[in-house]
C-alpha cells in the first residue's frame, strides 16, 4: 500500500490525475446516490476540503536544521521537505470521509 501511495505521489502530474479522479468518483457517488446536484456537492466538498488542507499541512513538518541548506531570507521555520502532492491525498481521503458523514447524516437533496 506503501508503494502504490509512493508511486502516485513521484509525480505531480500523476498525483493530480489521482485527484481529478478520485473527487469525479466522489461528486459521482453523491449526484448519484444522494440526489445532490453537481455543483452543490462541489462546492460542499471543496469547503471540506480546503478545511482539511489547512489541518494536515502542518503534520509531519520539520525545519530545516542543515545550516548549508538555508537560503537567505528563507524563514527559519519553513519546512525542509513539504511533502506536499502526500498530503494532497491525505487531504482528499479524509476529506471525502467526511463529506459522505455530512451528506448521509445531514438531508442535502438537491443542495
Amino acid at each position: 500500500m506503501k508503494a502504490l501511495f509512493l508511486s502516485v505521489t513521484a509525480s505531480t502530474l500523476r498525483t493530480l490525475v489521482v485527484l481529478v479522479v478520485a473527487i469525479a468518483a466522489i461528486v459521482l457517488v453523491a449526484v448519484k446516490g444522494f440526489d445532490l446536484t453537481v455543483f452543490g456537492a462541489l462546492a460542499l466538498y471543496f469547503v471540506l476540503w480546503w478545511t482539511f488542507l489547512f489541518a494536515v499541512l502542518p503534520l509531519g513538518n520539520h525545519a530545516e536544521s542543515d545550516p548549508e541548506r538555508i537560503v537567505p531570507g528563507q524563514d527559519p521555520g519553513a519546512p525542509a521537505s513539504p511533502r506536499l502532492r502526500e498530503k494532497a491525498l491525505i487531504t482528499t481521503a479524509a476529506a471525502a470521509v467526511a463529506f459522505f458523514i455530512a451528506i448521509v447524516v445531514f438531508p442535502l437533496a438537491r443542495l
